[in-house]
């Protein structure tokens, strides 16, 4: 087996992205890209997140559930963080820097409870995808897979987004964010755009942006039903998903 099919084989077929994606694992781009993955691992590199968490995003959010799209840049490259979703944490970690200014945000905007724990797996089942532009990391090395094929597959991800749903709100956090996002169609969705929420951009304008309450305004407007952005609480989480 090939490993561009081997990395197929981690899309579940039930949610809508494998039969519109399927042509992608056959192109030299993702050949390509599978082989470099199937000998990072041979050279014996850790790679985040676990192979089974890659397309968490597009496994836990079915293309016709998406009304929300959070867009991030890499996974985190840390020990027991990445599980597949943009600025999510496993539970059992601390919450990253971006993900605190996150909360802050959400608290001074929806008046959001900031549980204990940084996972947002419930987010990503209420329709929110939260899609990463690179889909895989080495352990230690921020950025050690850009440029290797993944931001053309996620680029078709976010065009399928743009085609086949109406009314998204696409999230479009720094400059790298805005970039990826120059295709979306406008007239059919709405995209809110403002800094990193990294603690070396947040003051620039992301806090007090209250783009969780303008999402939810948008989708109101549209007849689709707001996100719940409340997080229930590690228990809890942990009752529902087991060992996230």
């Amino acid at each position: 087996m090939h490993p561009a099919d081997e990395l197929a084989g981690h899309l579940r077929p039930d949610r809508g992205w494998l039969e519109n994606l399927e042509g992608e694992f056959r192109q030299p781009y993702m050949r390509a890209l599978a082989e470099f993955l199937a000998a990072e691992d041979a050279t014996g590199k850790t790679l985040f997140p676990p192979r089974r968490f890659v397309f968490n995003a597009l496994n836990s959010t079915p293309l016709e559930n998406v009304s929300v799209v959070i867009l991030g840049q890499d996974p985190y490259h840390g020990p027991g963080q990445a599980h597949g979703l943009s600025f999510s944490v496993r539970p059992h970690v601390p919450n990253p820097p971006s993900l605190q200014n996150i909360f802050k945000e959400l608290r001074e905007d929806v008046g959001f409870s900031p549980p204990d724990h940084g996972c947002l797996q419930t987010w990503a089942e209420q329709g929110v995808l939260l899609l990463n532009t690179v889909l895989t990391v080495v352990q230690g090395q921020a950025g050690a897979h850009q440029g290797q094929g993944w931001e053309t597959f996620t680029d078709r991800v976010i065009d399928l987004v743009n085609r086949e749903r109406e009314g998204v709100v696409f999230l479009l956090w720094g400059s790298h964010a805005r970039k990826k996002g120059k295709s979306i169609d406008r007239g059919r969705h709405l995209v809110l755009e403002g800094p990193h929420p990294s603690p070396l951009s947040a003051y620039r304008g992301f806090f007090g942006s209250k783009h969780f309450s303008k999402a939810n305004e948008w989708l109101e407007q549209k007849g689709k039903q707001p996100i719940d952005w409340a997080l229930p609480s590690k228990q809890e989480l942990l009752k529902r998903y087991g060992k996230a």
